[in-house]
């Protein structure tokens, strides 16, 4: 039973995405594009924002550096939380017609973060141990937390698309209750990305974290 019911989350998941596939291309394009200018942003900043920011990211290894023990659970509870206030914020946004280009901009501005995170980190620490840093404490939660993210977006624009195009409320209704299944689904997802962060990549990034100091 567990089994089949891993399958049916799988097979939910795989015919949303082949069926909404305009969709998914649009809201991982922001996704991107929220990358981007992440990236730019750093490579354009001033040289006094740029101390600051070294002395930021410097400052945060010294004292991930010194921590013996983690506080796992606190730091799992913290994780959760604000990835379930980060779906709910979607998935309502994602309810109401008005609310679309709130949801693509709380995707574009992941995007920014995550560009801005791994820019600053490159740019400070060099592209070898930048990269080496962000592998171990971003790579693995993120193969997670970005599809989560950009598939509640779709779910959203797709009832969007459904309710413009047909406004019996026996639509809407049914439209409605398959966005909170799959948002559902999707916070699952990211609950278990929160478990990989936590859990592997701060250990990861622990064990490792001396070689990325500066």
């Amino acid at each position: 039973m567990h089994k089949n019911g891993r399958m049916k989350i799988k097979e939910t998941i795989k015919e949303h995405i082949i069926n909404n596939k305009k969709e998914y291309i649009i809201v991982t394009l922001i996704f991107i594009i929220g990358i981007f200018i992440g990236v730019m942003f750093i490579n354009n900043t001033k040289d006094a924002e740029y101390d600051t920011l070294k002395n930021y990211i410097v400052d945060f290894m010294n004292k991930f550096e010194s921590i013996r023990n983690l506080d796992n659970l606190q730091l799992l509870r913290e994780s959760i939380f604000n990835n379930i206030i980060l779906a709910c914020l979607i998935w309502f946004f994602g309810t109401t017609v008005i609310g679309i280009p709130v949801v693509f901009g709380i995707v574009l501005y992941r995007g920014f973060c995550l560009g801005y995170t791994i820019s600053s980190f490159i740019s400070v620490l060099g592209i070898s141990k930048g990269l080496g840093f962000i592998f171990s404490s971003l790579f693995l939660q993120n193969i997670l937390f970005i599809p989560a993210i950009i598939a509640i977006a779709v779910s959203g624009f797709k009832l969007y698309k459904s309710i413009t195009k047909d406004r019996r409320k026996d639509n809407i209704k049914l439209e409605i209750v398959r966005h909170i299944i799959f948002s559902l689904l999707m916070l699952i997802v990211l609950c278990f990305s929160s478990v990989i962060e936590i859990f592997i990549s701060n250990n990861i990034l622990k064990s490792l974290i001396k070689y990325f100091l500066i």
